[in-house]
């Protein structure tokens, strides 16, 4: 099915859900241009883009010539980048009283534990914002200490009284305030603010989805819909880092609610980088845990799970579904594999991106100097559907399915 008489896609729709990103989202219209033309080069094919102007959504086209085949692919970015920031426009101390309430939810509950026994690098990371505030307050604090104390000696050898004490406070909290900003300001290097807000989003409600964002699960939804009733030969849900537990309900809504059609395009799920238990394992996530369980038995889809190792800030090769202690009987996915990047990345590449832990994130995104059978580029604009793709493929044999999650009640 590789020559183009056999080809089972010449028309795909793909649905991109990124994660927890305040960014504009041409930035993945750009990143998929410029990676797919490198992967092009690498594996000798053809892929071109063309941006799209007007319309209601966000999103391109893509041609591809690939296999033999020719196919025409239209993406659409499911955009909640706008919740995003709002959920962001905190100040500084509301930031740091947000750190508070996010580190007991995990902490207190017992699902930091359970999460770090899975893989300790998505908790890491989700640590690092928490050491990050605490020692830049520690530096504000100390800096302030500093500047008062010379001035109240200064002060304090002129006159005295109450006056040196009221100049060391007033210099340690002008000088709290300056440090602090300053951080802040440049929380686009550190992501500091950045990474807390993200944690701290799903932890405010204990793993239940605010109602900003059930509205809009239910809006991509009917997206969704109204593309498995057109003429294409699939339909691709691609859900990215938290995007990934969103689409999980989004697909999971239409096919209980029978709005995935038997005679429709094929439906393929791509999960990558996956930070499903970060939301799964918290108290009051009956809703995502309900949709992992039943979607793991639909026979309306075909869903692939993707993650490596050397991701730092997803739960590589972690079973979404049993790791959050709800799989039943018969499951079917998600087919869990690896992106293997120490193979699939050049040993010069893999030294060059080993520590940039937020690039190597998006590095399923990106072109392999080295591609093994995952390739975005082939999956989203070559001939075959996810399913004919990945058939017969066996999951990584170290993929991690214990039942480690505290909380597994299932919302009815």
């Amino acid at each position: 099915m590789t020559d183009g008489q056999g080809q089972s896609v010449r028309r795909r729709r793909v649905f991109y859900i990124p994660g927890y990103d305040p960014i504009h989202p041409r930035r993945y219209r750009e990143l998929y241009r410029s990676e797919g033309a490198a992967q092009a080069r690498i594996s000798g094919y053809e892929i071109g883009l063309v941006g799209r102007q007007g319309g209601a959504t966000y999103g391109w086209q893509v041609d591809g010539a690939i296999e033999g085949g020719e196919v025409e692919a239209e993406f659409d970015v499911l955009v909640w980048s706008d919740i995003v920031r709002t959920s962001m426009e905190l100040n500084i101390p509301q930031t740091y009283l947000l750190m508070a309430r996010t580190a007991w939810t995990y902490i207190g509950s017992g699902a930091l534990w359970r999460l770090m026994r899975l893989r300790k690098g998505p908790v890491m990371a989700a640590l690092y914002p928490v050491g990050m505030l605490i020692l830049q307050l520690v530096v504000a604090l100390l800096a302030g200490w500093i500047v008062g104390g010379i001035l109240k000696w200064a002060v304090g050898a002129v006159l005295s009284g109450i006056l040196p004490h009221l100049v060391f406070w007033l210099a340690l909290v002008a000088v709290l305030v300056v440090v602090l900003r300053a951080f802040r300001r440049y929380d686009n290097k550190l992501f500091v603010y950045y990474l807390m807000h993200d944690y701290a989003y799903s932890a405010r409600s204990r793993g239940a989805n605010p109602p900003e964002l059930e509205a809009r699960i239910a809006a991509f939804a009917d997206q969704i819909a109204a593309a498995l009733a057109e003429d294409v030969d699939e339909v691709l849900v691609v859900g990215h880092s938290s995007g990934a537990h969103l689409g999980v309900s989004i697909l999971a809504d239409l096919d209980r609610a029978g709005r995935i059609p038997a005679d429709g395009p094929a439906l393929g799920f791509l999960t990558l980088g996956q930070v499903v238990p970060m939301m799964s394992f918290l108290s009051d996530a009956d809703r995502l845990r309900r949709d992992l369980h039943d979607l793991s038995t639909s026979d309306s889809l075909f869903w692939l799970d993707v993650t490596a190792p050397g991701d730092g800030c997803a739960f590589a090769l972690c079973d979404p579904v049993a790791v959050s202690g709800v799989a039943p009987e018969g499951q079917r996915w998600p087919l869990v594999i690896s992106a293997a990047f120490t193979q699939t990345l050049s040993p010069e590449r893999w030294k060059e991106l080993r520590w940039r832990f937020f690039r190597l994130h998006f590095q399923y995104l990106c072109a392999f100097d080295r591609p093994g059978d995952y390739d975005y580029f082939r999956i989203t604009a070559g001939p075959l559907t996810l399913a004919e793709r990945f058939a017969g493929r066996a999951p990584s044999q170290s993929a991690i399915r214990v039942a480690a999650s505290k909380f597994t009640s299932i919302a009815s």
